[in-house]
């Protein structure tokens, strides 16, 4: 298998841990499913996602994601071959509330759209190189 990235941002769209929940609960099965793994960033200004899989599997995941109504404003940021998986062990890792990654204001400024491909890869090998409960 040829091994894909993607990683998308979006706007939540009723945030609350309910929604929260729901979400990763359909992500694991799905990628389970699938055989995608990945980390979803998570808090009430931002999604921030990366899949990685086969490049069909993370399509169609992503396709899915881009018709799910608690997304709002969602772009894709870079789909591209990969040597290697993040998050092997994890189906969807979340992260939420983080706050280490942008500042409030810098998310309203539109960074996600502005930060390069090797910007988006290290915020998530943070999340990766992070013990599961931190």
């Amino acid at each position: 298998m040829n091994l894909f990235q993607l990683v998308y941002a979006s706007r939540p769209f009723g945030f609350d841990d309910g929604m929260l929940n729901g979400i990763l609960m359909s992500a694991r099965a799905n990628n389970t499913r699938d055989d995608i793994t990945g980390a979803l960033i998570c808090r009430a200004d931002i999604y921030l996602q990366l899949l990685e899989g086969s490049e069909r599997a993370v399509e169609a995941a992503y396709s899915r994601i881009a018709r799910d109504d608690r997304h709002l404003d969602i772009h894709r940021r870079f789909c591209a071959p990969a040597a290697e998986r993040l998050f092997p062990r994890w189906a969807m890792r979340d992260d939420p509330a983080r706050s280490w990654i942008w500042t409030q204001d810098e998310v309203v400024g539109g960074i996600a759209a502005r930060a390069t491909r090797d910007q988006l890869l290290a915020v998530f090998a943070r999340v990766a190189a992070e013990p599961r409960d931190a």
